[in-house]
């Protein structure tokens, strides 16, 4: 079959190798892609909320999937409008309709959603400008640090975490009445600050059955030892060592299980991803998962960690989820360990550089080049991003992962480059 797979990152350079292994697969386009995907199939120029630019491609080129890689086209309803056009309805679209998706696009609906399903989570109250003077006489009752999160998308930069009440109120006042993220801050979201290891999970769903694909651990901060700003992600690793079988059991039975019953009780269609975003807590009886997050999509650079460790045929999952018939599918899981070391741009997360030549990418020994932040000029990979490429080597054991690809990272090579050589170390 023809398929579509929408995005530019790292997270759709590993979707489209993996898809490319598929028996299913005529030809694969990516849009808009980048110098990594052109590898696996055709680079299309299109623009990710242009549904109906996706729409004509689509016809025009006999598509007969499409596989969405980020949010945003989700958020604004790209399946609604293929399900809404009589042409367009019997192309099944992997990701969830609208309102399914607002489970990304809405903290407070999702944080709702939890609460209703009886989904751990952290205690919270949500505001909007209206209500602002009562968010700040709830701040002065809440213990810190304090956690404040944009409602809406707001490219990664919506979640704060104030140490002071002072600091608190003023980046209320900010997202309230100053709109400091625009939309996605006209409510907000104040939360209980929980402590622990953060993982992600994922699953997979045909809004019926699920299959719980690999978890990772991914690295936020841009300096070593977890230090510095945020960014999209440093790298990552998978599997979790700490996440035996006894915390995964927890998670599947407090959490996955709820959440698709969830779905099924308040009748919303979901068929796609959901990325679970876990705060792993101590306890007296080991580790307990509380949900700080859902995204509806693959996370990124996880995806990197988790698609190498998958040895089914991804399209056929993927037609799983578009039939209803996800449970007859099998899902076949490597026991080794990946490590993923993402390159970055000088300056990244601030203003960072773009259009500089990598090289060093044919002499890679034991890892595989995702690539993000790329494109292809005259026949020549250059930075087009911040996060540049993903560098993933899969082991026998986590260390000889992380080793490998680190050491291949070090042989990659663009100015101002940077990646973080401790990615996994805590965990070994």
């Amino acid at each position: 079959m023809n398929i579509l797979l929408l995005g530019s990152g790292g997270r759709e350079c590993a979707f489209a190798s993996k898809m490319a292994e598929s028996r299913h697969l005529s030809q694969l386009y990516i849009a808009p892609g980048n110098a990594g995907t052109s590898t696996y199939g055709k680079n299309i120029n299109l623009k990710l909320t242009d549904f109906e630019g996706i729409a004509a491609f689509v016809l025009k080129n006999n598509v007969e999937m499409i596989v969405v890689g980020p949010e945003e086209p989700l958020v604004k309803g790209i399946h609604d409008y293929f399900l809404e056009r009589s042409d367009l309805s019997h192309i099944p679209v992997i990701g969830p309709q609208k309102e399914g998706a607002q489970l990304e696009g809405s903290k407070d609906f999702s944080k709702q959603f939890m609460i209703k399903h009886g989904i751990p989570t952290a205690a919270f109250k949500s505001f909007s400008k209206a209500s602002l003077e009562d968010g700040l006489k709830y701040l002065e009752t809440q213990k810190l640090p304090i956690v404040l999160k944009a409602d809406g998308l707001a490219a990664g930069k919506g979640v704060l975490i104030c140490e002071t009440l002072e600091d608190a109120k003023n980046e209320l006042k900010a997202m309230l009445a100053d709109a400091k993220f625009g939309e996605a801050s006209s409510t907000v979201v104040i939360e209980e600050f929980l402590t622990g290891i953060e993982l992600s999970v994922f699953v997979l769903t045909d809004g019926k059955s699920y299959k719980i694909l690999p978890e990772a651990k991914d690295y936020k901060r841009i300096g070593e030892g977890d230090t510095g700003l945020n960014t999209g992600g440093m790298g990552s690793v998978s599997p979790v060592p700490f996440a035996d079988a006894k915390f995964m059991r927890k998670v599947e039975e407090r959490v996955i299980i709820p959440t698709i019953e969830g779905l099924k009780k308040d009748n919303i269609p979901y068929k796609g991803f959901i990325f679970i975003g876990l705060m792993a807590a101590s306890s007296a009886d080991g580790k307990e998962p509380f949900v700080i997050e859902y995204n509806v999509r693959m996370g990124d650079p996880e995806t990197e960690s988790v698609i190498p460790r998958i040895e089914s045929d991804l399209i056929e999952l993927f037609m799983g989820v578009a039939d209803e018939n996800l449970s007859e599918k099998e899902l076949k899981i490597s026991p080794k360990f990946a490590a993923t070391v993402m390159i970055v741009s000088g300056g990244y997360p601030g203003e960072y550089l773009k259009g500089k030549t990598l090289s060093g990418i044919e002499n890679l020994r034991n890892s595989v080049a995702f690539h993000a932040g790329t494109e292809l000029e005259n026949g020549v990979v250059k930075s087009n991003g911040g996060r540049v490429i993903a560098i993933t080597s899969l082991q026998d054991n986590l260390f000889d992962a992380v080793q490998n690809a680190t050491a291949d990272a070090g042989r990659i090579y663009f100015d101002g480059r940077y990646y973080r050589p401790d990615i996994g170390g805590d965990l070994m």
